[in-house]
């Protein structure tokens, strides 16, 4: 059946901004050194799990952080580093007016927003971003439009929707989800394992 595929989900590397805490969301932020060593971590993880890659798509977002990601996993596991395409819906979720700052800096820069995110964070949408909610309707339609089973190396808030709806996890704890940048996560639904 179509959209029932198995995902093989990495998140992109660490970037300096989430070393800072800092939110990204759409802003494009390149990998530091850390984050290429989790990137070779989790391509040298990937070929044990997928001894075979031919039948397998490999997708990313677009953002640059986790293109340079996905090349240096499929490097990793002796593929050509350019092999893959990308997706928007893949991006992360939006931010808006608050990427750029650190969620400690939140509570005194946007209190109202802060207070509101809080009392309803999946459904609280940022001016100018967008709520989890949002996210997961693009993430879900672009799972659904899988004909196979994919490599997939994206974002902390992509993972999250995907697993909200994959697992069937309550709306209001899918933000609040563990995002682990150094494992791979093996994900259908009803099924997840870390490696």
């Amino acid at each position: 059946m179509r959209g029932v595929r198995t995902i093989y989900f990495i998140r992109h590397g660490e970037t300096d901004w989430n070393a800072a805490r800092r939110l990204q969301g759409q802003k494009d932020i390149g990998l530091n050194d850390n984050g290429r060593r989790q990137a070779a971590r989790n391509g040298q993880v990937l070929k044990k799990l997928i001894p075979e890659t031919d039948s397998l798509d490999f997708v990313a977002s677009p953002l640059s952080r986790a293109r340079e990601t996905m090349e240096i996993v499929r490097e990793t596991i002796g593929l050509e580093r350019c092999g893959y395409r990308t997706d928007p819906r893949l991006k992360e979720v939006n931010f808006g007016h608050w990427e750029g700052l650190t969620w400690a800096e939140l509570p005194e820069r946007d209190p109202e927003g802060y207070q509101a995110r809080l009392a309803d964070p999946f459904d609280w949408r940022p001016r100018g971003g967008e709520s989890y909610r949002d996210l997961m309707l693009r993430a879900v339609a672009w799972y659904e439009s899988l004909e196979t089973d994919a490599v997939v190396v994206s974002h902390g808030g992509v993972s999250r929707v995907l697993r909200g709806h994959l697992l069937g996890i309550d709306p209001r704890e899918v933000p609040f989800l563990e995002v682990p940048q150094d494992k791979v996560l093996v994900l259908r639904p009803g099924h997840i394992a870390w490696h």
